[in-house]
């Protein structure tokens, strides 16, 4: 009892000292973000290791970075316990029990972070399960903008800790030591009451981030927090709008912020991507003159941000004198070789989990008559989308049956998830031929999202699919240089293919809606020639559309899609309609039913980016040009 007392007493003088004889003080803050439950290097769906991705490699990145640095803090942003077969199988398959911990955290355990952030994947799987989780949690969890619902669709308490002020221990380069207060508060995507309504509703508000921020900061402020680090889970966009999704610039304007950790889009800052965002350095890694780092996903990346910190003596005030921010990457995608090798400590942090979901993905679903592949899904109607169309309509129908819809036409709409743009040159579906197992059905669709059907009119039919066709640049017929083809800003799971009418994309014509769903150029029209039973569609004529609870609920800003018009909101998640579908057929024979087709150009040339894999099986008129030292592949095709 009497030593622990002299050792307080010494840290106490020796905190006294420092603040006597104030130095400049290095902190240096890590941020992993949306790792999507890929603890390992690990490929559930192609069933084998890899170094491209996981946290097991981003773990040695944090010891290297914590061994060059005295003071350091460690952050994730969310994103964490969905993403991969591994997040299904403690969620859904073998439930966690209440006080188990995550195996994502029991990983973070041993890698120590301080605090950590929601994201809006990790509501995927209910409410109960998500508290559940954080109860369970080895370090506190923040969410400043998520409200308990107060029984009037309005913000009552906040339903996570909104933020935390830390007290840490930090040193000098002469070794002295200081406490600094360190305020640590989290924001996700307010849009998480729309994309998992069901989750949701009634139970959960939302408030935009920018305005949460406003609230707290000023608050930690009076409460002591010396410096303050908003872990946002949030992109970066160039312009701010209240209840935006990407915010995390406009943080860097909310006075009392100093670091802005930022995540949601999957990419890198600093990086090329946002060199035209207003106020950023991306050499120095700051936006408005804060640092500010997005640690690309997956573990990919390790986020570092570096701070000068001095100390006032007489004001009693720290300072942030100097600030940049870098990433590390943990693979070399040009040799195509890992950077590091993995942390042994992760593996065994996970080990029963991961050899519950291998056992898992492997078991068998169908037999497979030919391969299924994604590389050529955004240009040609493709049988990886189709399976899943297929799959929708046999489920809806027979939900349907006996109700008021029974007799109205059932059509699908399913979008390419894995065609590779964020998710780097690997990012495909690629099913051999042979037996059909979970680990498949889980590649063609990787989202746990449930069934849903909506009640649209053919006019609103028609605005879904000019929605979709946002997914393309505008080409010009005049030219005869190659031009790209794909917009790589717009994300595939929003190409919505819908099965059950025929129509081609003109893509000559411009985008008529712009990248936030709203209608840019109203004279537009890249749908042509739309037809149902060979038929022009009419207007006014109702249609039943199988789709998911994310559409359904109006993620991706779809015009018509706002959650009023569905008419099923089934129990069953997507991928279990798959199986059921596959395992009825017993042998499954993947082929497109060419519903749908770009609108032939002649004399153009079209510049695709896909997989070097894609060279198995070109289309008509596609030719391979390069391979690139990312990995990707350039493809020509002409009409």
């Amino acid at each position: 009892m009497l030593r622990g007392v002299q050792k307080q007493l010494a840290l106490m003088a020796a905190l006294l000292l420092g603040a006597a004889g104030a130095q400049t003080v290095d902190l240096r803050i890590l941020e992993t973000t949306d790792l999507h439950t890929n603890a390992l290097g690990y490929d559930y769906y192609q069933d084998k290791p890899t170094g491209e991705f996981g946290l097991e490699y981003t773990a040695t990145l944090i010891k290297q970075a914590r061994d060059q640095k005295r003071n350091t803090l460690l952050y994730d942003n969310g994103d964490l316990i969905q993403g991969n077969p591994l997040g299904d199988f403690v969620a859904r398959v073998q439930p966690l029990k209440p006080g188990d911990m995550h195996p994502m955290h029991a990983a973070m355990r041993v890698l120590k972070y301080d605090a950590g952030n929601l994201g809006n994947h990790e509501f995927n799987y209910g409410l109960p399960f998500l508290q559940q989780v954080v109860a369970a949690a080895p370090m506190p969890i923040v969410s400043a903008n998520t409200y308990k619902d107060d029984g009037t669709g309005k913000p009552g308490e906040n339903a996570f800790t909104p933020y935390l002020i830390q007290r840490k221990i930090v040193y000098d380069e002469a070794g002295r030591p200081y406490v600094l207060n360190v305020g640590v508060i989290g924001f996700l995507p307010p849009q998480i009451v729309q994309w998992d309504k069901a989750n949701l509703d009634g139970k959960i508000v939302t408030t935009d981030i920018v305005e949460a921020a406003r609230k707290f900061v000023p608050e930690m402020k009076a409460q002591g927090a010396d410096i303050i680090v908003a872990v946002a889970h949030s992109g970066i966009s160039a312009d701010y709008q209240p209840g935006q999704e990407n915010v995390a610039a406009e943080l860097t304007k909310v006075p009392g912020i100093d670091v802005v950790l930022s995540g949601h889009s999957h990419q890198e800052f600093p990086g090329p991507v946002y060199k035209s965002i207003p106020g950023a350095d991306i050499t120095k890694g700051t936006i408005n003159g804060k640092p500010v780092v997005m640690a690309g996903f997956w573990g990919n990346d390790l986020g570092i941000v570096d701070l000068k910190l001095n100390y006032d003596r007489k004001a009693q005030k720290w300072t942030v004198v100097d600030g940049t921010a870098s990433i590390r990457p943990i693979w070399d995608k040009a040799a195509k070789k890992s950077l590091v090798t993995p942390d042994p400590r992760i593996a065994n942090a996970v080990r029963k989990a991961h050899e519950g979901t291998l056992a898992y993905v492997r078991g068998k679903v169908a037999d497979l008559a030919a391969p299924i592949t994604s590389y050529w899904a955004l240009v040609q109607d493709d049988p990886s989308v189709q399976l899943v169309s297929n799959a929708q309509i046999a489920y809806v129908k027979a939900a349907l049956a006996g109700t008021q819809y029974k007799d109205l036409p059932v059509l699908s709409a399913a979008a390419p998830f894995k065609a590779g743009g964020r998710g780097g040159a690997s990012y495909y579906t690629d099913i051999p031929a042979g037996t059909l197992a979970i680990k498949n059905v889980a590649d063609l669709y990787v989202y746990p999202n449930t069934v849903q059907a909506v009640l649209v009119t053919g006019a609103q039919l028609q605005e879904w699919l000019e929605r979709s066709a946002g997914q393309f640049k505008q080409i010009d017929p005049n030219k005869t240089e190659p031009q790209t083809l794909v917009d790589d800003s717009f994300p595939t799971y929003n190409f919505d293919v819908i099965d059950g009418v025929t129509y081609e994309i003109d893509v000559t014509q411009p985008a008529r809606y712009g990248s936030k769903g709203e209608l840019v150029n109203p004279n537009a029209h890249r749908i042509q020639n739309l037809m149902y039973q060979g038929k022009p569609i009419d207007p006014n004529q109702q249609f039943v559309v199988a789709t998911n609870n994310y559409r359904a609920s109006g993620g991706g800003n779809f015009p018509g899609l706002d959650g009023k018009n569905i008419i099923l909101q089934a129990p069953d998640e997507t991928r279990q309609a798959i199986i059921k579908y596959f395992q009825d057929q017993k042998t499954v024979n993947p082929t497109a039913d060419g519903n749908w087709k770009l609108t032939p150009i002649p004399g153009v040339t079209l510049l695709y980016i896909s997989s070097p894999n894609a060279q198995k099986n070109l289309p008509a008129g596609a030719t391979l040009l390069r391979t690139r030292d990312d990995g990707f592949a350039e493809y020509l095709i002409k009409f």
